[in-house]
């Protein structure tokens, strides 16, 4: 009975992983976002959990961001220690495994069809954690996009399903993790298509938009409904103040173009020795957070404050621009640290200083600064990483205020256009991945093969046979009516190679060979191909490079059934590839 319902269950999670290999298993994908989500949601509960015994045991009032209420001296030596600890334990680990963050993500999406490494994932739990409460100028978000995106990965890894859905799991990790974070589902959804993925399908829409929902209701059933800082219900915004909304956004397009560059610029030093960087990243931190404590953590507490209290110049001012060196050195110099946080509290404190000098300098049209503020973060968000949709629907999200949509909308144009035009920079993690060498950006033709899985596509119908093999037996391969016959040559070291079965077929019908009792493929007339090996899982785009390394017209399709035996499932033809892509796609 054991033995049975086991054999069931393999017979329906073959099936299952047959239906995922086809672009048009949406039931399939929106079961997986559902897991993804759930299994995203309850990670990142334990990954602020965790935050917060850190700050249950290091702050007077048992808040994770709460440095203000320290001693000055143990601010201060907080970031010297959490850097020099992050990087002297990356620094005993190879430089693949210190990888992390967003980037990476897109990175092994782009390079490696979503696989995750273990290590890099296990890494970024303490990395997080210690940066965070260490008093770095980190967020916390992306590393939620690392661990939800991980673990999604990790669970359709194990259950071996065709690499085609790792890539739409891995979507539905991110979009959970933002989900999560910030309560702001939709903007989960933008960030993962716009960011990650870099492309919109129906297919990769809907079981994203599954993940992100249960992300959000795992964390709602945690924390509550509320988003990360508190909102004023009162934001409005007029007319009159376009022009000078106009002005702001440039400033933070200027500013967000500089952040990139001071990125790109810090790295190109990379060659000085990761303790005098570790020290320069914690003694910097150490000395502004002395006197200005908001320069560390996240930093929602400083926009709260922004928000609904009367914030110094000085401070704004301090923030804005002492926060932004700070996160790019420190993200630059190898503390793999998260990026999305900062950005937009540099955003909303360049956004407050922007509409403080507005009702200042013209009272007759500029708002209060609570509009500028929630502006100022939509616009360097969408700046930075060039997600001009993503960055509308996180301020439409947060304040919950339709009215000051069309605001928004322009603060993000402009900003976006300032940064990409007067800079020439791209999205952040685009850039930043170029600058090693990769192009995250995939030509339309591999993106859309990329949705695909070898099954949906193999011809399942062959046979195996040996070089040589008896007439009877060469006819009682031809009574299951194969397509292709496969010839595992006598070389062991060569690979199989491929013939039509027609071709065995006429061969066996030819007087000339009635009277040869054992045949030999390779001396009959018939046109054999060359064949390279593909695993089942594989996707379209990663069966069209295979082809194009071993400059091959075929591929047999291989899986393990049992440690060290392998199995031919079927075998792909470019022609198979290039119909699938033109009639089916």
């Amino acid at each position: 009975m054991r033995y049975r319902r086991s054999s069931v269950t393999r017979f329906s999670l073959d099936n299952f992983r047959r239906q995922l290999a086809s672009i048009d298993a949406l039931p399939q994908l929106c079961l997986l976002g559902f897991l993804s989500g759930t299994l995203t949601g309850g990670i990142l509960i334990g990954f602020r959990e965790l935050i917060d015994l850190g700050a249950m045991m290091l702050m007077p009032d048992q808040r994770s961001e709460d440095f203000e209420h320290l001693l000055p001296w143990v601010r201060s030596v907080l970031p010297i220690t959490a850097s020099v600890l992050i990087m002297s334990a990356l620094a005993l680990q190879s430089q693949k495994h210190t990888k992390m963050g967003v980037g990476h993500v897109i990175e092994r999406l782009s390079y490696h069809q979503g696989q995750m490494p273990l290590l890099n994932w296990i890494n970024q739990w303490w990395v997080g954690i210690l940066s965070v409460m260490g008093g770095l100028s980190a967020g916390r978000e992306g590393p939620a996009i690392h661990l939800g995106a991980g673990a999604s990965s990790w669970m359709g890894e194990r259950l071996r399903l065709p690499h085609n859905s790792l890539r739409v799991l891995v979507g539905c990790g991110t979009a959970a993790g933002i989900s999560a974070s910030f309560n702001t589902p939709i903007t989960g959804v933008i960030f993962a298509m716009e960011v990650v993925m870099m492309e919109y399908t129906i297919t990769g829409f809907m079981p994203i938009i599954l993940a992100s929902t249960m992300g959000a209701v795992v964390s709602q059933l945690m924390y509550g409904v509320e988003p990360a800082f508190t909102i004023p219900d009162d934001i409005t915004g007029q007319l009159t103040d376009l022009p000078w909304i106009s002005m702001m956004a440039l400033v933070l397009g200027l500013m967000a173009g500089a952040f990139i560059r001071l990125v790109r610029l810090a790295q190109t030093q990379n060659h000085i020795g990761w303790w005098w960087r570790a020290l320069i990243i914690g003694g910097m931190t150490g000395a502004i957070a002395w006197f200005y404590p908001e320069v560390q953590g996240i930093g929602y507490d400083t926009v709260d404050y922004t928000l609904n209290q009367s914030p110094s110049l000085i401070m704004l001012l301090v923030v804005a621009g002492g926060k932004l060196i700070l996160t790019a050195l420190t993200f630059a110099w190898g503390i793999p640290i998260g990026m999305i946080g900062p950005i937009m509290v540099i955003g909303a404190t360049a956004g407050a200083l922007c509409g403080i000098a507005g009702e200042a300098l013209l009272p007759a049209i500029a708002s209060n600064h609570d509009l500028y503020t929630m502006l100022g973060m939509a616009a360097m968000l969408g700046a930075v990483l060039q997600a001009p949709l993503a960055a509308i629907m996180v301020l439409i999200e947060l304040t919950h205020n339709t009215s000051i949509i069309i605001y928004g909308m322009l603060a993000v144009v402009v900003s976006g256009l300032a940064s990409r035009q007067c800079w020439h920079c791209q999205g952040f993690f685009v850039s930043t991945l170029s600058s090693q060498g990769l192009h995250p950006l995939q030509q339309p033709l591999m993106q859309a093969l990329s949705r695909i899985a070898v099954p949906a596509v193999m011809d399942r119908a062959i046979v195996r046979s040996p070089e040589r093999l008896e007439r009877a037996r060469a006819q009682r391969f031809l009574e299951a009516k194969p397509v292709w016959v496969v010839i595992d040559r006598d070389d062991k070291d060569q690979r199989p190679l491929a013939m039509s079965a027609a071709d065995l077929a006429r061969v066996l019908l030819d007087d000339e060979w009635e009277g040869i009792d054992t045949i030999n493929l390779m001396d009959i007339p018939a046109k054999r191909i060359e064949l390279a090996p593909i695993d089942l899982q594989a996707t379209l785009s990663e069966a069209f490079d295979q082809l194009t390394e071993y400059g091959v017209d075929a591929l047999y399709v291989e899986h393990t059934t049992a440690p060290l035996i392998k199995k031919i499932s079927g075998i792909i033809t470019r022609d198979s590839i290039e119909n699938y892509y033109r009639y089916r796609r």
